[in-house]
């Protein structure tokens, strides 16, 4: 398997020389050449495997430039009931006949990000191991892949992070679980700002060669392809727990902000897994709803990003977006790049036509936004009919995925995080506050330690020049 950019730019390279890179040099994302394909009799043969067998047969047609017997280890280490509470690791709840929730939220930090997250570290750990070196990651956060990055990576001798975060724009719990950890490899540094914000910085820093270069600077977000690849494995685990036979057509509901965990779930329906449906839903910031309604993106100004109850989506520009339209562009790297200039000099892009519109429809994808009021209400219904508690995102998934389903398909709707991360709103919607699992009792009052910078590209590189190791 070898990867391109997105922009044409770049060699094809293999699935080890690409993980510690982050974007590509022309400043495209690393995707697979070709998408491999699963027949009915495949798919059949995986279904009864456990999940870290599953991930091997799944990742290691995307990294098969690791050993089998290496990668088959890296599973097992991660993919766990010691990591993630029980031998399933993703477990499917049915709420009532054909609704269904992915139970994601069993990691360390309590969010979806640490299926792929956990895995990310050993990945890193194994290839520095081999090669030599060290790693400076640079990342940013809504909320969940911050904290999850830092709990992944924390304590390696080799690797250094370095997670940017809005400032003020995360719920307590999620500030908490990052800025609360006290390890010398760990840098926090909140951003006066939105989210889009600190993802322009990592983009403008990823996009410097000659700083990348000097400070061995590697990406943790969902522009790593590994990210991709490794949830990936979970929409075919799910799969196999609901659909009756294989070929039966599932919908899947799939909250998004940066649209990584829905674009793993549309690589899997390229893959073979059938897929009749895969829903997005997003909060109040409802760019990629837009798009998918009306074929135009409109990147939303830092002051038309809302601070919503549901602040992991509080999301203007989708970076994984761009792997997307990547296939609607017939995979022209020339036709991209064109496209992106429009989007980085007017905020636009615009794929309306007739030809453009049947190609996304092509693709299964439709959408949905949920307000607050929606929200809360969804989050009562679960609590009051099924007794299950989930937190405001996942409930953003539950309301869009009900209202877009086809009828008679069984539906899937991905869980987001545990509710105790978001225990204002729980309260607010329910009367009670969530419960939290062993260890985060009194996490808010722990000593924070994080910096606080300006929005400004140059000031967060001057910081991580002087603390790269």
């Amino acid at each position: 398997m070898r990867y391109i950019s997105t922009r044409g730019g770049a060699s094809p390279q293999g699935f080890t020389d690409i993980l510690l890179e982050g974007l590509a040099a022309d400043g495209g994302l690393y995707v697979p050449e070709t998408y491999p394909a699963l027949n009915e009799d495949r798919l059949a043969a995986l279904r009864a495997l456990s999940y870290p067998a599953l991930a091997f047969e799944i990742l290691s047609l995307y990294a098969d430039d690791l050993p089998a017997e290496d990668l088959r280890a890296m599973l097992g280490r991660v993919y766990n009931a010691r990591v993630f509470g029980s031998e399933e690791v993703t477990p499917v709840r049915t709420l009532e006949p054909g609704l269904h929730l992915l139970r994601l939220s069993n990691g360390p930090t309590l969010a979806f990000k640490d299926v792929a997250m956990q895995l990310l570290g050993q990945l890193f750990e194994y290839v520095l191991a081999r090669r030599g070196g060290a790693l400076n990651i640079l990342g940013a956060t809504s909320g969940d892949t911050g904290s999850s990055a830092e709990h992944a990576m924390r304590g390696k001798a080799r690797i250094r992070v370095f997670m940017l975060s809005p400032h003020r724009r995360m719920s307590p719990f999620q500030a908490a679980q990052m800025y609360a950890l006290d390890e010398p490899n760990i840098f926090n540094i909140a951003i006066r700002g939105v989210f889009d914000d600190c993802q322009d910085i990592v983009k403008a820093l990823g996009g410097d060669l000659e700083f990348k270069a000097a400070c061995r600077i590697g990406a943790v977000n969902s522009i790593n392809w590994a990210r991709i690849a490794a949830q990936i494995v979970y929409y075919f685990k799910a799969y196999f727990a609901v659909a009756r036979e294989v070929g039966e057509p599932l919908a899947f509901a799939v909250p998004t902000g940066n649209f990584g965990n829905v674009l793993a779930g549309y690589i899997a329906r390229r893959m073979g897994l059938p897929v009749g449906r895969l829903i997005l839903a997003t909060n109040e910031n409802d760019v990629l709803d837009e798009f998918f309604r009306t074929g135009r993106y409109r990147v939303r100004a830092a002051s038309q990003v809302h601070a919503t109850s549901s602040p992991s989506m509080d999301i203007s520009k989708a970076s994984n977006f761009e792997r997307y339209v990547f296939d609607l562009t017939d995979r022209d790297g020339a036709a991209l790049r064109s496209l992106w200039e429009g989007v980085d000099q007017r905020g636009l892009l615009d794929l309306s036509g007739g030809d453009h519109r049947r190609r996304i429809q092509a693709t299964g994808l439709v959408s949905g936004a949920s307000s607050h009021a929606e929200r809360l209400a969804t989050i009562r219904r679960i609590w009051n009919d099924h007794g299950v508690m989930v937190d405001t995102h996942t409930a953003d998934g539950i309301k869009v995925g009900l209202e877009r389903r086809p009828q008679g398909m069984p539906l899937v709707c991905l869980e987001t995080a545990q509710p105790a991360k978001f225990a204002a709103t729980i309260r607010e919607a329910l009367g009670r506050d969530p419960e939290r699992p062993p260890g985060y009792e009194g996490l808010e009052a722990r000593p924070q330690r994080f910096d606080l910078l300006e929005a400004d590209a140059q000031a967060v590189k001057a910081f991580i020049r002087a603390r790269a190791g």
